[in-house]
């Protein structure tokens, strides 16, 4: 069993004992209801360790503005679900992972089960924030954001308060880096949806 440091997190890969499958996740998951955990399409178990005070608090604050966008929508068509990182996503082509915040619109949430919407949802976010910490890697943030891509997702916004530095994930686009911005928009997937990036990392 090998385990690789990753700054916030720990990857351990399994392989020379067990082969990790998404049930055997899951059930992990619900044995372990206290740790944040993920699961790479390789099998490979991901350990999250709990984050400092700011980051914490900015992320609350992104969930905040995402939440009351959503209640405030005008139109039918763009009200959702919004998700914390608390919310497992069982991803299309075999990963499981919790982004930081989350949305997907209504139609989807009612195309669930009960016993879906109970478990990790099947299905991947059309919009997601991740948040990274002080000591985590903006590489491997990249790296998850393309995972989400590839599964999916519309667009996505990979976040380094330290550095006031964004990249912008949108789907069958290049990826766009932006250097501490006045504002971030939810373009045609958010509609109306625009985050004051200075006030929440000041």
């Amino acid at each position: 069993m090998e385990v690789a440091n990753m700054m916030n997190f720990q990857t351990i890969d399994l392989s020379s004992v067990i082969r990790l499958t998404r049930e055997d996740f899951v059930k992990l998951c619900a044995a372990n209801p206290d740790m944040k955990l993920e699961r790479t399409a390789k099998g490979e178990l991901i350990v999250m360790f709990p984050r400092g005070g700011e980051t914490g608090s900015f992320n609350a604050d992104l969930n905040y503005e995402l939440v009351a966008w959503n209640r405030s929508s005008p139109t039918t068509k763009t009200i959702g679900k919004t998700f914390d990182s608390s919310t497992g996503f069982s991803l299309p082509k075999g990963s499981d992972r919790s982004p930081d915040a989350a949305w997907i619109p209504l139609v989807k949430w009612e195309s669930l089960t009960t016993e879906q919407r109970r478990g990790f949802l099947p299905i991947c976010p059309e919009f997601l924030i991740e948040l990274l910490s002080p000591s985590d890697s903006w590489k491997q943030g990249q790296v998850k954001m393309e995972e989400y891509m590839d599964n999916g997702c519309l667009l996505g916004w990979l976040i380094d308060p330290k550095s006031k530095r964004v990249a912008i994930y949108r789907q069958g686009k290049p990826v766009e880096v932006l250097d501490n911005p006045q504002t971030l928009s939810g373009e045609n997937v958010l509609p109306n949806f625009v985050l004051e990036f200075g006030a929440i990392f000041p």
